[in-house]
């Protein structure tokens, strides 16, 4: 008869812990490579250096006259500045917020009265809306117009009339010195 031999003996042990080594050593280098593959994919969808400086923009206010505005680029949108009348002022003040398309006052949109800053792109289908160069139509109620499909906006940017379902949004804004303005 055949003896029976024992398994587990001290070079079987030696090969399992061998190849428990070479397994782990297998899988550590595997998850390096794959890290050093992913890292270079997952940093390209960082916003690139042009992108980031236009994330915000400083604007000197000294240069707009009381009673005109001016058209900056920011983000790629117009963003319109108006250095505000006291009648304009007052006329935004004075309307009755629930009698507007998109009821929001005049203190809900801006920091001080006499600065208005929208972005200026109208929230029916995107147009850019006219009243800010000289000589512009403002619409019906002395803010803007967009031409395109017949919104007319206040003083203050909001919706007064027309197919617009929202007010001229508001970027975050803060203001740095009296004179210096940074939108973004």
């Amino acid at each position: 008869m055949a003896e029976a031999t024992q398994s587990g003996g001290p070079d079987e042990e030696e090969g399992v812990g061998r190849r428990d080594f070479l397994n782990y050593l297998a899988v550590g280098v595997g998850a390096v490579g794959a890290a050093s593959f992913v890292w270079p994919v997952i940093d390209s969808m960082n916003p690139s250096k042009d992108v980031l400086a236009l994330a915000s923009i400083e604007v000197d206010l000294s240069q707009i006259d009381v009673g005109s505005a001016v058209k900056v680029f920011w983000r790629g949108k117009p963003v319109f500045i108006r250095h505000r009348t006291a009648k304009e002022i007052e006329e935004a003040e004075d309307v009755d917020v629930a009698t507007l398309i998109d009821p929001q006052s005049d203190a809900d949109r801006v920091q001080k009265p006499e600065w208005l800053i929208v972005v200026g792109v109208c929230t029916h289908l995107g147009c850019i809306p006219v009243g800010t160069a000289e000589g512009e139509t403002r619409g019906e109620f002395d803010g803007w117009f967009c031409p395109c499909h017949g919104s007319h906006y206040d003083s203050s940017g909001r919706i007064r009339k027309g197919p617009a379902p929202q007010n001229l949004h508001v970027p975050a804004y803060e203001f740095l010195t009296d004179t210096t303005v940074r939108i973004g």
